[in-house]
């Protein structure tokens, strides 16, 4: 009797671990630049000098009247968070949004719907979150609810876009498991919410948008319609498969018939 292999059970996720670079390149690579921005400012610069570059792509209200395009495109290449501080709030975060976000849905948005169409929906997601929730601010600086400190407050990072493929991650679920995954994207920024007057901190408001933006994309017949044609096409090849094993199978001389089983 062969005795099952220690490492038989870890065989399935190292072979999808080969295969991710493959399965979506793009991503991978968006990744592997995301660690590196990390490396560069968290060990590369100076605490100065990486609190400057990353002050200059924070898309704060100042920032966004300035040099929006900077601010919006440049933000998008580093993550807020940390990979070392495994005990820490901001830990989990990470394993939200670089891990379930990026790394996940977003590489299952990527084989699903195309690399530029994934694209379209995270950096979407990431500016139109943004942009809304600078109108927020304004309108809650307006009226005395957030601090004015909050027109240079540091705000960056793949959170936004990363809260919007979460959301349209939906569709990769089961039916069940809807309605409990839909909650919990609703509910994880709410973990370290502050509220100052009517609203929450910008940054929960804005998670929050995405999360709607996500989710209303649900209904976009188009990236719907997708699924139901990649389903057709599997049905029409599993219903192929048969048939095509029937008619290559050989004719028994003894049986004494040339006429195909079907016409």
């Amino acid at each position: 009797m062969n005795s099952q292999s220690p490492w038989a059970p870890l065989a399935r996720p190292l072979r999808a671990v080969r295969a991710y670079p493959r399965r979506a390149p793009l991503t991978f690579a968006y990744v592997c630049l995301l660690l590196v921005s990390h490396a560069w400012v968290g060990h590369g610069l100076s605490a100065e000098r990486a609190a400057t570059v990353l002050g200059y792509l924070s898309t704060n209200l100042d920032n966004l009247r300035d040099h929006p395009l900077s601010a919006l495109l440049g933000s998008v290449l580093f993550f807020d968070g940390t990979l070392t501080d495994v005990t820490s709030v901001e830990f989990v975060g990470t394993l939200i949004t670089l891990g379930l976000g990026v790394c996940g849905f977003l590489a299952w948005a990527e084989r699903r719907w195309g690399k530029w169409r994934a694209v379209a929906v995270f950096l979407g997601g990431h500016v139109a979150a943004t942009l809304l929730t600078a109108v927020v601010i304004a309108v809650a600086l307006r009226h005395g609810w957030y601090p004015t400190a909050v027109r240079q407050a540091l705000d960056y990072g793949v959170s936004y876009g990363a809260q919007t493929v979460l959301a349209i991650g939906t569709l990769a679920l089961p039916r069940r498991g809807r309605l409990p995954w839909v909650a919990f994207v609703l509910a994880w920024p709410l973990g370290g919410v502050e509220w100052t007057g009517p609203l929450p901190d910008f940054i929960t408001t804005g998670h929050l948008m995405a999360a709607a933006l996500g989710f209303g994309l649900l209904g976009v017949p188009a990236l719907r319609r997708q699924r139901g044609r990649a389903t057709a096409l599997s049905s029409a090849a599993a219903d192929f498969e048969p048939h095509r094993g029937s008619a290559s199978e050989p004719t028994s001389p003894a049986a004494g018939t040339g006429t195909p089983s079907s016409v």
